[in-house]
């Protein structure tokens, strides 16, 4: 292993990052309040803009909708902050906020509270992997529900079948991956409950999606359907590719973590698992401070707003290599977890190895 792969990699001790969590695991009511009212408030003025520009070019109307996506991502950063219950200290108050804000980014609270709390729990553990929705049967066994991006080993990969390597290959393709099934997922598969759901979580798809029709007709009645659709529809497909691309980043990279249930590690999973993405600051403040993603998994209950101050004031976590905005693009074709170099890596790689 070489020295500069060793920087992104550090000995973590359970005191250390204890220690230097611990500060800012609070919530600041001043701040969730502040952060909360000038992200809706951005939203709603953007998506009025977007409308009142279809008299004069929907070509304006398109070059609005990166800034209405952004609004839609640091929305969906505070409803994930709710559904850690790090937004604001009243478990009601993250509730609330947290269905007003998963409406708006077509979400449902608690059951992706749920499946969230289980990507927490298993993300980089080789045994419990996940978004099998979307695969065909023969692939069924390397899948679970916990929320996470289906990932095959080398080794896997090399036992599917000429069908099934087509499909992952597919599945794995950036223009499948990052835009047709994250618009499928939050226009689709986000308004149907799985039945082995509980009844909070299955109720809180049927609020959701009852919560959206009321405000989608609300909308149409004053606007009309197509003036509503010129407008939602851009937003919908460019906010749930970023939202995919971040959580992508945030933990496939080549460097990352997956291990085996035995040896499987909570702490090392958050620090090596989860990725320190730099930001530029205006990116920082639409993502809510997610790009220090490190941090997050080590201590969920830190709000999205001290991240940066936490990771600033701590020698640790300054240890974990970035990843920027260039570096993060190389990242799109990592796509297997080589077992024996402990790393990610492309299709081609298989190319070079011998036959099994």
């Amino acid at each position: 292993m070489n020295a500069e792969l060793e920087i992104s990699r550090p000995q973590v001790h359970a005191e250390q990052w204890r220690d230097d969590t611990a500060p800012y695991r609070k919530t600041s009511l001043g701040h969730s309040l502040w952060q909360a009212f000038n992200t809706l408030t951005l939203l709603v003025l953007v998506w009025y803009l977007m409308y009142c520009s279809l008299s004069v070019s929907y070509w304006l109307t398109l070059a609005l909708t990166p800034l209405a996506a952004g609004c839609h991502i640091r929305a969906f950063i505070i409803f994930h902050d709710c559904t850690h219950g790090s937004f604001f200290k009243a478990a009601w108050a993250n509730d609330v906020m947290g269905f007003v804000c998963g409406t708006l980014c077509l979400t449902p609270y608690y059951y992706w509270r749920h499946s969230h709390a289980l990507h927490h729990a298993s993300s980089g553990n080789l045994e419990r992997r996940v978004n099998g929705k979307l695969m065909p049967m023969s692939l069924k066994k390397y899948t679970d529900t916990n929320g996470n991006i289906l990932t095959l080993t080398v080794r896997e990969y090399r036992q599917l079948s000429a069908w099934e390597r087509l499909v992952y290959r597919i599945y794995r393709h950036p223009g499948v991956l990052f835009v047709l099934i994250p618009t499928f997922l939050f226009l689709v598969l986000h308004r149907f409950a799985p039945s082995k759901l509980g009844k909070k979580e299955r109720y809180s798809v049927y609020g959701t999606n009852l919560a959206i029709l009321l405000a989608s007709l609300l909308l149409i009645s004053n606007i009309g359907l197509g003036p509503f659709l010129l407008v939602e529809l851009p937003i919908v497909v460019a906010t749930s590719t970023l939202a995919v691309w971040m959580f992508y980043l945030q933990h496939q990279f080549e460097e990352t973590y997956w291990e085996e249930k035995p040896q499987w590690n909570f702490v090392l999973a958050a620090m090596q698992g989860s990725s320190y993405y730099k930001l530029p600051g205006i990116l920082r403040w639409f993502t809510g401070n997610i790009g220090f993603h490190h941090i997050h998994h080590l201590s969920p209950r830190i709000p999205n707003y001290y991240l940066q101050k936490c990771h600033e004031a701590s020698e640790l976590f300054k240890q974990t290599r970035p990843i920027t905005l260039v570096s993060g693009m190389k990242e799109i074709f990592s796509n297997l977890w080589d077992e024996e170099q402990r790393k990610m890596v492309r299709f081609r790689h298989v190319k070079l190895l011998p036959p099994n």
